[in-house]
């Protein structure tokens, strides 16, 4: 080859070199700019859609730097056509209006719109025009109304995300899906709690979908289907994941899924209405790998049908009746030993046995077995099951100690719970864990001493070692908490020493009740959601509660210690506060007004201090108040009729032990929840008012929940989170004790020893439901209300020490439940009614009454009743219908009749006459001889 030749074929082996290089950038090249028509129909869509700051769209715009649409955020175009093929909105929160000119987007193939705000407004029909759509999710963005049977236009489709949808009352749903079937190449499907009860057909339609494989319409409220022949021959047998959950479904399902779904993989059906299961379901499933049975109702002997389960890695059970040993049900398991990572048979109580060897389950990671009724010992080959990163053994019977043993290879352990068991642990004082635990919870497992090791645990964000019999001091290290803690509780033991310095990050709940604590209040409200330091031996001023500026803090108890001071006046910092309890300690002073800022507040205890002067009128503001315990104080003042305006929600009040003054307010009949008002040992006068009927929670027979439970958000979660049960002390059958799991049944009404004058108003027996009733220690007068019989809940009636007079009305003996009666020390009269109940107290429940007679009483009626008994019956001619004038008049007439039909006949008639004074005299004959014969039989008669 020439020179010239190879000059030549260099040049064009350059140019064809540049050509290429050229083709090889304009294809891998961004397109330059999207479609005019893509551009305006994005921008359309985005004048309909705002976010939460007004700025999520902000690079779609008509500048010339932000013309090309496919440099926006969310929106993918074709490189070679400049179309828009993507469109992802999702987790924008955008508000608003989808514009009808999105359709202009024809070759638009995924849109996402999840996770976004659409305010109850339907999915638009216009979405069904998107031909060329593979995916499409409109998952938990507030769609609401109607399914468009539109969609059945996506023929392409092959994902569909409509889950959680349904906007406050207008709910998501579907009145059919005879859409779905011109899906045929959808390989996703999520319905997730969307309203499909009327649609009858469901199974039949999602059996015409030949290749799908992810069907999941969990909480959709499916009716229960009809299995037929046609159905189970024409089910799609590409299905890998079904989640058919909380539906109330019954056990005909089992024979669809039996059929011909060989190839499932993932199979959830937990929450429906099952009571068995088919003992042969399972046993063509041999690619079943994760099985959720949960709250499924299943009852009765452990099911046979998991044996065939070789690749099983996930069973879930919890929560239904199932019984039998568990050594049985292992053995049933034994052809998944080595697959086998999670298992979970909490909360069937009837399962029991001891705990066996678990050391072929070589795979197992997670153990869940909490509430059931499992005994014995733990055996210590659970310590070689090294791949354990879960024990949950929480409310079973077991026993035995715990040793060093039993957590010797457990490198992965997080989770271990033991609590509520009768374990001991007995580690030794040097022991280091393998282990770096996040949750630890040893509620009622029994301690030596404070345990060391915890010392090597960095990681924990949940601690609970209350109730473990620990006497000891607190060792200083403790003190220093991981940063993440969420949660602790020490409490309810004997643990000594005073609280160190405490810094944390993600403001924890704290329970360090119920020990002997000392020192100052740690100054940890700033850094805590809850704290509970009651009932230990912290002391010192009120005031470390003004160090805390704009708290996070929800609960606070400081009960039963030794706080003492005046409240400083800064509750302003305080409006998440949900829960505070003050009581028991020694503070003094008025009532800070500062405290009407509280406006969570749900629970307020004050009692048991030495509070004074007046309630401030800004507590009216706390009208999310339910129980507001002010009693065993020095308060003086009128009781505020703004209790009863103000505080819709109040129910429970206790102003006992006060200095409450004037009469009762008519604005506390207003309170129509409440259910204990105690006003007791005040300065109380005036007279009980009439509308207290208006009380209609004491209205009302029975309750709901044996507790008063409160459940609130955590402001840093934004979620609710957390709960207390309210407790109160009250005098109870003339005791005074403490409730707490029982408080949501009591109904009481205390307005002992008051002042309280007239008569006990009538309309008080409407109360129908109250169960205590104490008016005791009064200045009573007038009768018991006659219709009292009518408070058929009463247990306990005191109405002791005051001038009551009259009889005890019948009606009282006819109430069933009746257990404690005091009615001493009255003017009582008459007779004690007869009835099994009033009876069946002692003397000294009608002692002091000494017109009173009958049992139980030794007083008899029979001489003593009947003078007063007259006069009784005198004085009450206005209410006895049978004593009245014309009883009185028939009486004399009737005399007279009397009288005049037996002297006329004697008078008139001879042969009547005759045969009257003869039987006289021969009677009177016949009695002087029978006295003759007895007089001479006598001794003293010779």
């Amino acid at each position: 080859m020439t020179v010239a030749n190879m000059v030549e074929a260099r040049c064009c082996f350059k140019l064809l070199y540049a050509i290429v290089v050229v083709l090889l950038l304009h294809m891998s090249s961004p397109c330059i700019g999207c479609s005019e028509r893509d551009r305006q129909a994005l921008l359309a869509l985005k004048q309909g859609l705002v976010g939460d700051d007004g700025d999520r769209l902000l690079s779609w715009g008509r500048e010339a730097q932000n013309k090309n649409c496919c440099q926006w955020d969310g929106v993918y175009c074709n490189n070679q056509t400049g179309h828009v093929v993507k469109l992802d909105l999702g987790e924008q929160y955008l508000q608003g209006k989808i514009s009808p000119k999105l359709i202009h987007l024809q070759h638009l193939e995924y849109l996402d719109l999840s996770y976004n705000n659409f305010s109850g407004s339907k999915i638009p029909d216009f979405i069904g025009s998107l031909s060329n759509l593979i995916y499409l999710n409109l998952s938990r963005a507030n769609f609401g109304g109607q399914i468009p049977n539109q969609l059945g236009n996506l023929t392409h489709l092959q994902y569909l995300d409509l889950s959680f949808n349904g906007y406050q009352e207008n709910s998501f749903h579907a009145k059919n899906l005879n859409w779905l079937p011109n899906l045929s190449g959808l390989k996703h499907l999520d319905l997730c709690y969307s309203t499909l009860s009327d649609v009858v057909g469901w199974l039949e339609a999602v059996n015409m979908l030949p290749k799908l494989r992810n069907l999941i319409l969990r909480g959709c409220n499916l009716p229960p289907p009809v299995i037929s022949s046609v159905s189970v021959m024409n089910s799609s047998k590409s299905l890998v994941h079904v989640d058919l959950s909380s539906n109330n479904l019954n056990s005909s399902i089992f024979q669809w899924l039996s059929s011909t779904h060989t190839n499932l993989v993932d199979l959830d059906l937990s929450w429906n209405n099952f009571s068995s299961i088919p003992y042969d379901v399972f046993e063509n499933m041999s690619s079943l790998a994760h099985l959720s049975l949960y709250y499924s109702q299943l009852e009765g002997w452990i099911p046979n049908s998991f044996a065939k389960l070789c690749r099983l890695r996930e069973l879930d059970l919890w929560g239904n009746s199932l019984s039998g040993q568990l050594s049985d049900f292992v053995e049933t398991l034994e052809c998944a030993q080595m697959t086998l990572e999670s298992l979970d048979i909490s909360y069937n109580p009837n399962i029991s046995g001891s705990l066996p060897d678990l050391t072929n389950f070589v795979s197992l990671k997670y153990l869940r077995l909490w509430s059931n009724n499992l005994s014995g010992r733990i055996p210590e080959s659970i310590g070689q099951m090294s791949k354990l990163e879960t024990i949950w053994f929480e409310g079973n019977s077991l026993e035995g100690v715990i040793s060093e043993t039993h957590f010797s290879k457990l490198s992965k352990l997080s989770y271990l719970s033991l609590s509520s068991n009768s374990l001991l642990l007995n580690f030794s004082l040097d022991w280091i864990p393998p282990f770096q635990l996040r949750y630890i919870d040893l509620k009622s497992c029994k301690m030596l001493s404070f345990p060391k090791w915890l010392q090597t645990q960095k990681n924990y964000t949940w601690l609970d070692i209350s109730d473990a019999g620990i006497s000891d001091t607190v060792p200083s290290w403790f003190w220093d908490l991981p940063q993440k803690l969420e949660f602790m509780d020490i409490s309810h033991n004997q643990m000594r020493g005073t609280v160190g310095n405490i810094r944390l990050e993600f403001a924890p709940r704290l329970d360090l009740s119920w020990n002997q604590l000392e020192g100052p209040i740690p100054s940890i409200l700033s850094e805590v959601s809850a704290l509970d330091l009651s009932h230990n031996n912290f002391s010192g001023e009120a005031s470390f509660l003004c160090a805390s500026k704009d708290s996070n803090l929800t609960f606070l108890n400081l009960s039963s210690n030794h706080v003492s001071g005046e409240l400083p006046d800064c509750w302003i910092h305080f409006k998440q506060l949900v829960f505070l309890d003050l009581s028991n300690n020694y503070l003094f002073g008025k009532i800070p007004t500062s405290m009407g800022y509280l406006f969570s507040i749900e629970t307020l205890r004050l009692s048991n201090n030495r509070f004074v002067g007046e309630l401030p009128s800004k507590l009216k503001n706390c009208r999310k108040l339910t129980l507001f315990d002010l009693g065993e104080n020095n308060l003086s003042c009128s009781i505020p009729e703004w209790l009863g305006a103000s505080l819709p929600n109040l129910a429970i009040l206790i102003l006992r032990g006060n200095q409450f003054y004037r009469s009762i307010p008519p604005q506390l009949c207003h309170l129509t929840r409440v259910q204990i008002l105690d006003l007791s040992m005040n300065n109380i006068s005036g007279t009980i008012p009439k509308c207290l009927n208006n009380l209609i929670f004491l209205a009302q027979k029975g309750n709901s929940s044996p507790t008063i439970e409160h459940w609130y958000m955590i402001p840093r979660e934004g979620r609710v989170g957390w709960g207390y049960v309210d407790e109160a002390s009250l005098t109870w059958k003339g005791v005074r004790s403490k409730y707490q799991r029982t408080l949501g049944l009591v109904k009481s009404i205390d307005l002992s020893s008051n002042k309280l004058i007239g008569e006990i108003p009538s309309e008080i027996t409407d109360l129908v439901g109250l169960v205590s009733l104490n008016l005791s220690r009064n200045q009573l007068t007038g009768q018991i209300p006659p219709r009292i019989g009518m408070m058929q809940e009463l247990d306990s009636l005191d109405l002791s020490r005051n001038q009551i007079n009259g009889r005890i009305p019948n009606s009282l003996s006819r109430i069933p439940r009746i257990g404690y009666l005091d009615l001493s020390e009255n003017n009582l009269s008459g007779k004690i009614p007869i009835g099994t109940q009033l009876q069946s107290f002692g003397p000294s429940s009608y002692g002091g009454n000494p017109l009173l007679c009958g049992l139980p009483l030794l007083r008899t009626c029979d001489e003593e009743e009947k003078g007063p008994r007259q006069t009784v019956l005198v004085n009450q001619d206005d209410k006895d219908g049978l004593i009245s004038q014309g009883f009185y008049i028939s009486l004399g007439l009737g005399f007279v009749v009397g009288f005049w039909g037996v002297f006329g006949t004697l008078l008139f008639n001879r042969s009547c006459r005759y045969t009257y004074f003869n039987f006289w005299t021969c009677f009177t004959d016949w009695l002087y001889v029978k006295a003759e014969i007895i007089r001479q039989r006598m001794p003293n008669a010779r």
